[in-house]
């Protein structure tokens, strides 16, 4: 005979707990800025074993995505890293052009870092498009995606700001320079005559150490968030 499964009072709580917690999060909204978000996600993620932050951030991406704008998708890497971070509930675009369309409307793109595309290089005209967050974000490799959104990423306490050229000097030239006015450069990727490097640290665009940085057209394109 078939035998009920016994109670587990004790899970049942922790797990009615647990949807609870999320309606209550879902009904709170999101926080006003990105790096006010990063801030106290920062704090919540203090203290947790790898396996507790793994499933923490999937709940917490998950509430993200159901309270802030609409997400998009271009590439396949972005595609993998937005499914495991936010759900499927990204929308995916077929051309780069379409996810900053999308940007550029109130919603945010994470976009594949891709040596056959250099869509970063369309920020340096548009600086009211900002890179946010750099999927992964974990800051032990180099990203390979960048999460674009209409809106200034403001400092958290760690983090790396993406900065492009279109200079034609060899990638130790440029880190040399830069090195020689203050800032820790590491070669990201080239596409399409353009270079993409991260800094080390939030460094804004009108950084002073920046003037007269290699390059007839450059700029820092945004700063995300470590973890």
């Amino acid at each position: 005979m078939l035998k009920a499964p016994p109670e587990d009072a004790a899970r049942l709580a922790l797990d009615r707990a647990l949807t609870q917690a999320v309606r209550a999060r879902l009904a709170a909204g999101q926080r006003p800025t990105v790096d006010a978000d990063a801030i106290a996600l920062r704090e919540a993620l203090k203290g947790l074993k790898p396996a507790e932050i793994a499933a923490a951030r999937s709940v917490l991406g998950r509430l993200d995505a159901a309270t802030g704008p609409r997400l998009i998708v271009w590439g396949p890497a972005s595609q993998v890293l937005a499914a495991d971070r936010y759900g499927l509930s990204a929308r995916m675009a077929a051309k780069p052009e379409a996810a900053l369309k999308a940007v550029r409307e109130g919603g945010r793109a994470l976009m594949d870092l891709t040596p056959s595309n250099p869509w970063f290089g369309r920020l340096l005209a548009e600086p009211d498009l900002r890179v946010v967050a750099a999927l992964p974000d974990h800051g032990s490799g180099l990203p390979r995606a960048l999460l674009v959104q209409k809106t200034q990423p403001g400092p958290t306490g760690d983090d790396r700001t993406f900065w492009a050229t279109d200079s034609a000097l060899p990638d130790s030239r440029i880190v040399d320079a830069l090195s020689d006015a203050g800032l820790a450069a590491t070669p990201l990727m080239e596409a399409g005559g353009l270079k993409l490097f991260v800094l080390a640290g939030y460094v804004q665009a009108e950084d002073g150490r920046l003037n007269g940085a290699p390059g007839k057209l450059s700029g820092v394109i945004g700063a995300a968030p470590i973890f």
